[in-house]
């Protein structure tokens, strides 16, 4: 799908259906904002391990919007025969279609694939028109959409700004949320409990001892991407392997994408290893991305069943790292209202959606309009139920 297209005197926007194709500098030269899921490096690794492609039905078409042969713009864009590995769900969408008679699939995904993290989708250049940029890739997407016979189009995890945006376009926003955690300006962990309420406090400190207890010696080592070996990469894919098993999950990363991801994303990738006293290898471990505006946890995995180890490997530590390092925020993966009582506030995510079906569209921002009060009352609700302390100077737990 090597086409191209003006849509200004100056702009052409360009489809390729491999991101081995263009340029790693020029696609990593765009503003991605703290999120790297959009990176070169992660999309390859993806491409190289089969993650994404015909088999795995991520069908790639990146789109580039080119002026006078500079690259000034970029999306990522799937066409998709399924709705798995999305976070943003619409198997309803999918079901009402099939019942009216109307096809749902292939549809087409603009997203960080398999990665439910709020990130940058129009990759822009720090000097271009944002709008009329984003206008003209926007158009490139709904031809993509046309030629592949796409039933609709979904912008997901998208910025608050971009969703803003692409509602002038035509897209339909759509509310959801998330669990993040945020530092308040605290810089250790005692600062950090000493922000929430007695209970709540005394709660994480015994899920830390009864861990630190049971590891016997044992701890958390945080191992960057350029220094794991191949065998700490094939305990990471076992792990992770274990994990989506043991929760009747869906493996979307093929065997060889976190080896893969040590090469072209080095200095992004980090793991957490547990060690446990009396054992010659870690006996668990998480994979994390880290910015100096983020910290993105993915991917938990464990050989042996510890109480509260989950949270000390996947939250807490990474918390600590997040407290001695000064870093704003801390995304720890989807869903988990257990991750309240642990310091994590819910926090909006949005999306955009385009359906093609006249009927079907307006069903759909019909629900969305009535989902979003939903959305918001729940939010308020949850954080209504916060560890925190009313106030700086009320511990209504004392």
């Amino acid at each position: 799908m090597d086409t191209a297209s003006s849509t200004t005197p100056r702009l052409v926007i360009r489809a390729l259906e491999k991101i081995g194709k263009i340029d790693a500098a020029a696609w990593d030269g765009l503003e991605h904002g703290p999120s790297p899921f959009l990176r070169h490096g992660f999309l390859k690794a993806l491409e190289d391990s089969g993650s994404v492609g015909a088999r795995a039905g991520w069908n790639p078409v990146y789109l580039l919007a080119e002026d006078r042969g500079r690259l000034v713009g970029a999306v990522a864009s799937y066409i998709k025969v399924h709705s798995y590995g999305e976070y943003i769900f619409d198997w309803s969408w999918a079901s009402a279609a099939e019942r009216a008679g109307v096809e749902y699939y292939p549809k087409l995904v603009v997203a960080a694939p398999i990665t439910p993290a709020t990130g940058t989708r129009v990759l822009l250049a720090a000097d271009a028109d944002a709008d009329v940029v984003t206008a003209a890739l926007c158009a490139g997407v709904r031809r993509v959409a046309e030629e592949a016979d796409c039933s609709s189009i979904h912008w997901l995890f998208c910025t608050a700004e971009e969703q803003t945006r692409l509602a002038r376009l035509g897209f339909h926003p759509r509310a959801s949320f998330q669990f993040h955690w945020h530092n308040r300006g605290w810089s250790s962990w005692d600062e950090f409990l000493g922000a929430m309420a007695s209970r709540k406090r005394k709660q994480l400190r015994k899920e830390r001892a009864r861990v630190a207890s049971a590891l016997a010696g044992g701890g958390v080592t945080w191992v960057p991407g350029r220094d794991l070996t191949q065998p700490q990469l094939d305990r990471l894919d076992r792990w992770y392997r274990i994990t989506t098993d043991n929760h009747g999950g869906h493996d979307y990363l093929r065997p060889g994408f976190f080896h893969r991801l040590a090469e072209t994303m080095p200095d992004e990738m980090l793991v957490a290893e547990v060690a446990a006293g009396g054992d010659p290898h870690p006996i668990a471990g998480a994979l994390f991305f880290e910015t100096p505006a983020a910290l993105y946890g993915r991917y938990w995995g464990s050989d042996r069943q510890i109480e509260f180890l989950h949270f000390e490997t996947a939250y807490y530590a990474a918390i600590d790292r997040c407290l001695a390092r000064g870093t704003p925020l801390f995304e720890a993966g989807a869903q988990g209202e257990h991750k309240l009582l642990r310091g994590f506030l819910p926090t909006p995510t949005y999306s955009a959606h385009w359906l093609r079906h006249p009927g079907l569209h307006a069903a759909i921002t019909d629900f969305c309009t009535r989902e979003a009060v939903g959305v918001a009352m729940r939010m308020k609700e949850l954080a209504d139920h916060a560890p925190f302390k009313v106030d700086p100077g009320q511990d209504p737990d004392r």
